[in-house]
């Protein structure tokens, strides 16, 4: 069981998320069990590295697990043979 205030306390984080350039990414946030669990994909290991420093200071404390994705958003090395 979470604790009483984590539903508040990752509300508050979606707010901040919002509110910051990582508001457009396609993260979800969701407590499961005795921990906080957060998914998505993020385009750059950028992202990656300022969601999972914002996410650990909105929720010191609690467990957190990530299953963040970054996207391979990079040129292609060669062209694509068509045939």
């Amino acid at each position: 069981m979470t604790a009483p205030n984590t539903d508040y306390r990752i509300a508050h984080l979606q707010d901040r998320l919002a509110a910051e350039e990582l508001g457009e990414l396609g993260v979800r946030i969701e407590a499961r069990g005795p921990g906080v669990t957060v998914t998505g994909t993020v385009p750059t290991a950028q992202c990656r590295e300022k969601l999972v420093r914002t996410v650990d200071e909105e929720l010191t404390g609690l467990t957190v697990r990530y299953d963040v994705i970054v996207a391979e958003n990079a040129a292609p090395d060669r062209p694509e043979e068509v045939t």
